[in-house]
């Protein structure tokens, strides 16, 4: 069964046939890319990642749109993130042993964590001082175009909350009643509620660490205690092929989706929304997952056609609002996310996933005062 965009323009033309062998190299020359790395802006920040920490592990930057470069100095894939309290400010994972990547965030002033390669490790620290820049830019974007949009883009995520809950409380029941079957369908509906509200359920570092974390990034990977969520779910459903042991897990699941749901209602209503939220679940859909065991791809692919479908949502709702004040940069998202759909029915996403994220973030560019 293929992904089906919402409707709109970019809803009616969606079937694109005959692109996967080329979405396929595009893949491989966007991963290899990845591992030669961009150019690197001539004022961007160096972090080195190691095995223990950060180095520097206290930074100052002033307020405004800031690149870092991140240098894995560790023999660990790691992840990279500013952190503001919980919430994921920006990211950048997947980063191999001896590479780097860079990463470009609008902070603005504050004091803000970040993350050091494992989970485990200490965080450090990033200052951002005021400057003209951030002044400038608080007045620019109007936001009053953007409240009908914002409030509808709530309630969808209300919704999605409350089918996560439900279908994590269908969970519990199957696994504590042992029907393998019904407890995949119901992990199904659970994940996929998860992964339509991801542009903001995925910033809420703590809660995503226990619903949905990487096993790359933890000490003893899948052995790990952190070990568990969606993931330890998806390792017993399909690929053990057991429900041994999953009943805590289930349980503590549906707990955690619980309080998502209450995080999610209380969730600040912004233009980041729908513009910087959205470029950052596609940016990181664009690195994939690593590592990933063998019976899961029909999962994965379930996952992507999921995340796809809420960052349509999204770009739904910012498109009517964008085309009159951008023109250039919503066409161009409508065009990526056609792109996107028609990718990941070819089964080569990731740099159809970039594109988008691209796209989201031109869009924000241009409502901010940017290029239109």
């Amino acid at each position: 069964m293929s992904a089906s965009p919402p409707s709109t323009r970019l809803l009616r033309t969606a079937a694109l046939g005959g692109a996967a062998l080329a979405v396929a190299g595009g893949a491989a020359f966007y991963w290899a890319s990845q591992q030669r790395g961009a150019p690197v802006a001539a004022d961007a920040v160096t972090v080195a990642v190691t095995a223990k920490a950060c180095e520097p592990n206290a930074l100052t930057v002033a307020a405004g749109k800031r690149t870092f470069e991140i240098v894995n100095k560790s023999d660990r894939p790691v992840e990279w993130e500013i952190l503001d309290g919980v919430m994921v400010v920006e990211e950048r994972e997947n980063i191999a042993p001896g590479f780097r990547q860079t990463l470009t965030a609008r902070l603005a002033p504050g004091t803000y964590a970040i993350t050091c390669g494992l989970l485990s490790n200490p965080r450090g620290t990033l200052t951002v001082t005021p400057s003209e820049e951030s002044r400038a830019a608080a007045s620019r974007l109007d936001v009053q175009g953007l409240v009908g949009a914002l409030s509808e883009y709530r309630v969808y995520l209300l919704r999605q909350g409350a089918a996560m809950v439900r279908a994590s409380g269908d969970l519990s029941l199957a696994v504590a009643g042992g029907d393998l079957a019904a407890a995949r369908a119901a992990y199904r509906t659970a994940r996929d509620a998860y992964l339509r509200a991801a542009p903001v359920a995925a910033r809420f570092s703590d809660l995503e660490a226990a619903i949905d974390p990487r096993a790359e990034y933890l000490a003893l990977r899948e052995k790990d205690p952190a070990f568990t969520g969606y993931p330890r779910l998806a390792r017993g459903l399909f690929v053990e092929e057991t429900l041994s042991g999953l009943a805590p897990v289930a349980e503590r699941l549906a707990a955690d989706l619980a309080r998502l749901k209450e995080r999610l209602r209380s969730v600040a209503v912004e233009p980041a929304l729908l513009t910087e939220s959205p470029a950052k679940l596609a940016a990181r859909l664009a690195q994939g997952r690593a590592e990933r065991a063998p019976g899961l791809a029909a999962a994965d692919r379930a996952d992507r056609v999921a995340a796809l479908s809420g960052l349509a949502k999204a770009a739904e709702l910012l498109l009517p609002v964008a085309a009159r004040p951008a023109p250039k940069a919503a066409a161009e998202l409508e065009d990526k996310l056609v792109a996107a759909f028609a990718a990941v029915d070819g089964g080569a996403a990731e740099p159809a996933f970039a594109a988008l994220g691209d796209a989201f973030s031109k869009v924000d560019t241009a409502m901010n005062g940017g290029e239109k």
